[in-house]
C-alpha cells in the first residue's frame, strides 16, 4: 500500500459570524453595576462568556481542503492480483474543544485592563470526503469480483483518511488555525465587554 506525498491545496475559513451569534443568547450586560471599576461586573461578564463558550462545545475555527492520492493491492494464491488507485478531495475542520473551559482558564489584571484566556489544543474534526469528485482506477484479475473491489475501496479510504490527517498537521496549517482561533476567542470575549461599556479592556488569548 502506498500513500503519495501530500498534495498542496488550500482553504482557510474562519467562522467569526457563528462565534458572534451565540453571544446574543446571553444578556451579560444586564449584570453591570457601578460599584467600582470592573469588579463584580467583569467577573460576571467573563463567567457568562465562559459558559456560553462551553455551550458551543466544539468551536470550528479553520478548515483545510486537500486531496488524498492512495493505492492498495491485494493478491490471492500468489497469482491472482487486484489493485486500486484512489484520488479523492476532502475537507478537514480544525476545532477548539471548549467543553472543559472554566474561569480558571481566564484571568483579569485590573491595573493593566487585560484579560488573558488560555486555550485548549487545536483538534481535528471529522474529515469530510467528496466521493462524487473522486477518481478510481481498478486493475488485476480479482477486480472482476465486486466484493474485492469494495474491499479495496474500504482500504483506500482508510489510507486516504490517514493521508489527510498527515496533511492537516503541517506546521503552516496548524499555525494558521491557531491564529484564527486566537482572533475568534479574543473577539468572543471583547464583544460583551464593549457592550458593558468597557471597550478599553484588552483580551489576549494564548495556547499553552
Amino acid at each position: 500500500m502506498r500513500v503519495s506525498a501530500p498534495v498542496l491545496v488550500f482553504s482557510h475559513l474562519a467562522v467569526a459570524g457563528g462565534v458572534y451569534a451565540s453571544i446574543d443568547r446571553r444578556p451579560v450586560d444586564t449584570e453591570v453595576k457601578n460599584s467600582g471599576f470592573l469588579q463584580v461586573d467583569t467577573t460576571r461578564i467573563l463567567s457568562a462568556t465562559v459558559e456560553s463558550l462551553r455551550e458551543e462545545n466544539r468551536l470550528l475555527v479553520f478548515t483545510y481542503k486537500g486531496k488524498a492520492e492512495v493505492e492498495v493491492e491485494r493478491t490471492k494464491y500468489w497469482l491472482l492480483r487486484a489493485w486500486q488507485r484512489l484520488s479523492v478531495p476532502a475537507v478537514v475542520p480544525y476545532q477548539l474543544d471548549l467543553a472543559d473551559l472554566t474561569l480558571a482558564d481566564v484571568t483579569y489584571e485590573e491595573r493593566a485592563k487585560l484579560v488573558r484566556v488560555k486555550l485548549p489544543r487545536i483538534t481535528l474534526g471529522d474529515i469530510a470526503f467528496e466521493p462524487e469528485k473522486a477518481t478510481t482506477t481498478n486493475g488485476g484479475i480479482l477486480t472482476w469480483d465486486d466484493d474485492q473491489v469494495e474491499a479495496l475501496r474500504k482500504l483506500n479510504y482508510a489510507s486516504a483518511r490517514k493521508a489527510m490527517v498527515a496533511q492537516a498537521q503541517q506546521k503552516g496549517l496548524l499555525n494558521a488555525a491557531k491564529r484564527q482561533a486566537v482572533e475568534n476567542i479574543e473577539s468572543y470575549f471583547s464583544i460583551p465587554l464593549r457592550i458593558a461599556g468597557q471597550p478599553d479592556v484588552k483580551v489576549v488569548a494564548t495556547f499553552d
